[in-house]
């Protein structure tokens, strides 16, 4: 049979559809194969986040390139559909599949290539779980689509219009991954928030679909990936106290500068932004706050940058995707240029970067003589196995191979450069404990 190798650039959305695409493969038979093995196709979802993320997309597209000559190389995502908007010719790849009919990948490469089609249905074909490609806990898409137009960003020209799935597919879908082992499921989209019946639910507003999926898929952990301030409503945080979602919240600062977030049509400033943290700690202690930060927009002074530094001090966060601004085709803010140096903008994200290394080790000693839940991912090279806390505490301790992909209560003795250690419990015990699951 031929073999298909696949890999994915940017976010949880990507990663789910690149899984989407490699399920429809996987069923017509097609061996898959690691990225970096010789295939007869390959399948690459790009990113266009930033000018970082399409150059590692297109360096991708060239590697399978070089790997097998031979190959077929269908090329997908947000750097395909920025290259169509402007109409720019791309001049590696076979096949390039628009970011909205991404799902029919394969359908794309069969009209481009119908020997392959031929070859494919010549073969006998034995039924492949394929998985979520090695992960422990699964993602699962609710949600696509942005039309809120910050004015960096070219998400909504690359994934334009908001679109929510039906509830009852959704929750089809949670069933079968909890069958299929998962105790997890990481909820995902472009905006997740804004889920509900205006946008194609069928009827089902955000917070009760997550109700439903705790309820009725079988599945232990409902987290969410990521979430805008002005979303994290007071029934999210009841979902959370309740037990139904998890206490960790990834919520985007991009900048802490009022200035700043203005220029970039965000939809708040930096008092809302600081009070909402403040009043989700005070209601849920034991509550870990996760973010995306930029550096060197182009109104982003030296004085203004301090002010991003003295948000992630107040709000100490567990950990802090620090990027660096780039011009998108298209977007408001490219029409501003680049003025923020490379080198200034590293030392932003060097100084950034340092601040909120010491806060995750913070707030990982805070939990130290406290047991926690954690599902088990992998062993590490220290021998240790490694997993995540309910609050996204990343969490090694002593145990047995048959414990891997199974949810466990470990005692938190120790922190090391951001991570916990600790021993396996019995159990939750009567006091110390972080228990969230429900029931």
């Amino acid at each position: 049979m031929p073999k298909a190798a696949f890999t994915t650039l940017g976010c949880k959305v990507n990663q789910y559809e690149t899984q989407r695409i490699l399920d429809s493969f996987a069923a017509d038979g097609f061996e898959v194969v690691p990225f970096d093995q010789p295939a007869d196709v390959y399948v690459i979802n790009t990113c266009s986040v930033t000018s970082q993320a399409e150059s590692k997309s297109w360096y991708a597209v060239r590697k399978a390139a070089r790997t097998n000559p031979a190959a077929k190389v269908v090329v997908t995502g947000c750097a395909v559909q920025m290259g169509l908007n402007k109409g720019t010719e791309m001049e590696v790849g076979d096949v390039f599949v628009p970011n909205p009919e991404k799902l029919q990948a394969k359908e794309y490469f069969y009209r481009a290539f119908p020997e392959m089609e031929n070859w494919v249905k010549a073969e006998p074909v034995f039924p492949v779980e394929t998985g979520i490609q090695g992960r422990t806990r699964a993602t699962l898409k609710i949600q696509d689509g942005c039309s809120v137009m910050c004015s960096y960003c070219s998400i909504p020209y690359t994934r334009p219009g908001m679109v929510s799935r039906p509830a009852d597919e959704v929750l089809a879908e949670a069933k079968k991954l909890a069958e299929m082992g998962y105790h997890e499921a990481i909820l995902t989209g472009v905006l997740i928030g804004a889920y509900g019946p205006e946008s194609g639910s069928g009827g089902m507003e955000f917070e009760e679909l997550v109700t439903r999926l705790s309820e009725e898929s079988g599945l232990a952990r409902i987290r969410i990936s990521s979430i805008e301030m002005h979303q994290v409503t007071e029934p999210i945080l009841d979902l959370v106290r309740n037990g139904v979602v998890m206490p960790h919240f990834h919520i985007p600062l991009q900048s802490g500068d009022s200035g700043v977030l203005k220029d970039m049509n965000r939809r708040y400033d930096q008092r809302m932004y600081l009070d909402l943290c403040d009043r989700v700690y005070a209601e849920l202690p034991d509550v870990q706050i996760t973010t995306d930060i930029m550096v060197g927009f182009p109104t982003e002074s030296a004085e203004r940058f301090e002010s991003s530094v003295a948000v992630c001090e107040q709000v100490k966060y567990l950990k802090a995707h620090v990027f660096r601004f780039s011009p998108r085709f298209g977007t408001p803010a490219d029409q501003w240029g680049d003025p923020v140096s490379p080198q200034e903008k590293q030392e932003r994200a060097k100084r950034l970067t340092e601040v909120t290394t010491r806060t995750a080790q913070e707030q990982v000693r805070r939990f130290v003589g406290r047991t926690v839940r954690v599902l088990v991912e992998r062993r590490g090279k220290d021998g240790l196995l490694e997993g995540t806390s309910d609050n996204w505490l990343t969490v090694k301790f002593a145990g047995t191979e048959g414990m891997r992909r199974s949810l466990v209560w470990v005692r938190i003795e120790d922190e090391k450069d951001g991570v916990a250690f600790g021993e396996l419990a019995s159990g939750p015990e009567r006091s110390g404990v972080l228990v969230m699951a429900r029931g």
